[in-house]
């Protein structure tokens, strides 16, 4: 096993990549279609909170699957024709609700891939938890950095419905890869979740620590939800901007926070998860009240790429954390972190729409008060419960 690591290492990023293609081209289809139905900040909103939600019920299961199914690698397959074929069905939709609905249920598949992807990679790079983890992100904020201004040039030559049918081809081609390598990833003992599982699980997660950890899961992802998806409709109605520039603008500002994911992974493993955490959401508080109070758009573009860079690079450590507060369980422990920060954090987006109903720069200064929230959560938790020393996890 040991020689297979490093090519299912880059397998699982190219995986990543390829599952998360069309979601993060949501980011600026989304608007896109709401713009075109002539929906408001609070409604463009709610649809990425039920984007969210949909993803967000997958999560959970998912993770027990990792921890208990045997043959993983069939269900790792079988997640890019869920998202596939469920994304290439929400093209054809009109109106809100179809819409809303179809995008939830391929948002599920997506959902599935991550928990189930992140802990096998837990489990096979013990020592290197947040590094393995960080290499299986860059594949994700590779789709950020490829999807988004695809997303944007196909909404210049045709509209948001091609946009999709296109974004979805490298899914299904990553797919067909899947399913002849899906025998590489490593088997484990077959197993059925008992009561003692759900009874250890509750007891490891509602400790006064492990709602900490909780707490600063949902509001980090809250703070970069609010960013995330009010700033296509800030560029794009209040700034002119089209929506090639909308998704050029934002591609760039998380580009660098894309690559610094392994480097940032790799020093929390010597130094410990909370002091990345602590300074990630603390230099993403000031930037995104800068990108609210700024004046000059030159200024708040510079702030949100600040915010938006710290906020991605730190994602990696927040799920090392979490499977370091569990002390094992990998999938089941990244199943429940991305449940709450890409679940509960969903509200972020119908607030963020509400706050920004006169001016949408108001969403920044809501990010910068969860992110401000996340700060003194982090500050709270107890040092041993997220260090890994010397590159050992304390679960080890």
């Amino acid at each position: 096993m040991q020689g297979m690591k490093p090519n299912l290492l880059t397998a699982f990023s190219l995986g990543h990549f390829a599952n998360d293609m069309v979601p993060i081209g949501m980011y600026i289809l989304i608007p896109a279609f709401g713009t075109a139905l002539g929906l408001s900040p609070a409604e463009i909103g709610l649809l990425f909170m039920i984007h969210s939600l949909g993803g967000s019920l997958a999560f959970l299961p998912a993770g027990m699957l990792a921890d208990h199914v045997a043959n993983r690698g069939v269900i790792l397959a079988t997640t890019f024709f869920w998202v596939g074929f469920g994304y290439l069905f929400a093209s054809f939709s009109d109106g809100f609700w179809p819409f809303a609905f179809l995008i939830a249920i391929a948002a599920m598949g997506d959902a599935a891939w991550h928990p189930i992807a992140t802990g096998v990679l837990a489990q096979m790079h013990k020592g290197r938890r947040a590094y393995a983890l960080g290499v299986h992100a860059i594949g994700g904020n590779l789709a950020e950095i490829v999807a988004l201004p695809g997303a944007g040039l196909l909404l210049v030559m045709w509209d948001w419905r091609v946009a999709i049918q296109v974004l979805v081809i490298p899914t299904f081609l990553v797919g067909v890869l899947f399913i002849f390598i899906q025998h590489k990833v490593p088997r484990h003992v077959n197993s059925r979740p008992t009561r003692a599982d759900f009874e250890d699980i509750w007891r490891i997660w509602t400790t006064r620590a492990g709602l900490r950890v909780i707490g600063i899961f949902i509001t980090y992802n809250m703070g970069l939800f609010a960013i995330i998806t009010m700033t296509p409709l800030f560029l794009s109605q209040n700034q002119g901007f089209g929506w090639l520039q909308t998704a050029l603008a934002m591609a760039f500002m998380m580009l660098f926070g894309a690559l610094a994911q392994p480097a940032t992974g790799k020093l929390s493993d010597r130094v410990g998860r909370r002091p990345l955490i602590v300074a990630g959401n603390a230099v993403a508080a000031g930037a995104a009240f800068v990108a609210w109070a700024s004046t000059s758009i030159v200024l708040t573009l510079i702030a949100l790429g600040v915010a938006l860079t710290v906020l991605v690079a730190i994602r990696s450590v927040l799920l090392a954390a979490a499977v370091d507060h569990a002390g094992g369980r990998e999938g089941t422990s990244l199943g429940l972190a991305f449940a709450f920060m890409d679940g509960f954090a969903a509200s972020a987006a119908v607030l963020a729409g509400w706050v920004g109903r006169d001016d949408l720069s108001n969403a920044f200064l809501l990010a910068s008060g969860f992110s401000l929230v996340a700060v003194i959560f982090s500050m709270a938790l107890p040092k041993p419960k997220l260090v890994a020393v010397g590159g050992a996890a304390p679960g080890d």
